[in-house]
């Protein structure tokens, strides 16, 4: 182990992963005092020293992501003035991260200014999982780990020995990874062509693939209203893809009405990981969720020994 002590300390966006990554560390979770004044405004601390520290701060992108951002940021200011040897953000799902590009004119590049705002606060290195673009790696000026969620997924799948199974794109960005994804479980790949009139809003055009008659796991890293993915449950039916379909994403971001419309579209599943929190009044009962914790918790143990993250991810 490094000679500087490893600590582990939690936001408030997710504090029940962070206690299970601590566990699957054998450590306890650090104090942080967070409080707000009357105003509004954030005050944090830790609670201990942590001079010369190996620190981790879990703070992920929730339904609350500006107060997240925020409160992370002042987390890590306290953490630097307090004489902290190296500063790790674990940031599951990342913040803004659909802000990645200049899609039409006069367009903010939101994406790469949380990343400026992160290290300005103090951050060394950032983990985060399943960006939404791997461009955005490149977006931090220190070292930044994407790490891949597809091994709990495949693991998950191989379990169920699915037959005639076809993993399918939502989009054509995504191709790449359904395709990796599809390999490792021996399955077919589709493809769906859809459009974006506005935000949240998409139309499918067409599928690419051979769905007649399989099972089918759409295969994306987030659902946010759970429109796209409604309307691409519907156009696999209208080609025929007569038995279970199941959803696959990493984030569930899981805006406005989107638990009563992915309850109700039909899905044999949908699997979800908990890099965000997902209230009790957003569950519903086809929903399957996988925790990040242990490999999180590996992730964080390699980091601090100086050993290689690439391998726990494959």
């Amino acid at each position: 182990m490094s000679k500087n002590s490893l600590k582990l300390f939690s936001g408030t966006s997710h504090p029940e992963l962070a206690k299970e990554v601590a566990k699957h560390l054998g450590i306890t979770l650090s104090e942080m005092e967070i409080s707000r004044f009357a105003c509004g405004e954030i005050y944090a601390k830790p609670k201990i020293s942590v001079r010369g520290d190996d620190v981790f701060v879990l703070q992920t992108a929730s339904q609350n992501v500006n107060e997240d951002l925020m409160e992370l940021f002042i987390m890590l200011d306290s953490l630097k003035r307090s004489f902290s040897g190296k500063i790790h953000v674990v940031m599951p799902h990342y913040a803004y991260s659909r802000q990645d590009r200049v899609a039409t004119p006069r367009e903010p590049i939101s994406a790469k200014l949380i990343a400026d705002l992160i290290s300005t606060a103090g951050a060394d290195h950032v983990i985060s999982m399943k960006l939404h673009s791997s461009q955005e790696q490149g977006f931090f000026n220190f070292p930044m780990d994407n790490v891949n969620t597809e091994g709990l997924f495949v693991d998950y799948f191989k379990g169920k020995k699915i037959k005639d199974l076809v993993v399918v794109s939502p989009d054509v960005g995504g191709t790449a990874d359904a395709k990796k994804f599809a390999d490792k479980l021996g399955a077919k790949l589709a493809i769906i062509h859809k459009t974006r009139p506005a935000h949240n809003k998409s139309e499918v055009r067409h599928i690419v693939g051979d769905v007649e008659g399989k099972v089918c796991i759409i295969y994306d890293d987030m659902i946010d209203t759970a429109g796209s993915v409604s309307g691409a449950i519907k156009a696999l039916k209208d080609r025929g893809a007569n038995k279970d379909i199941y959803l696959c994403v990493t984030h569930p971001v899981f805006s406005g009405a989107a638990p009563e419309r992915l309850e109700s579209a039909g899905f044999k599943e949908v699997v979800v990981t908990n890099s965000i929190p997902i209230p009790k009044e957003k569950q519903f009962k086809n929903l399957k969720v996988l925790s990040v914790a242990p490999l999180l918790a590996k992730i964080i143990k390699n980091v601090h020994e100086s050993k290689s993250v690439t391998k726990v991810c494959i």
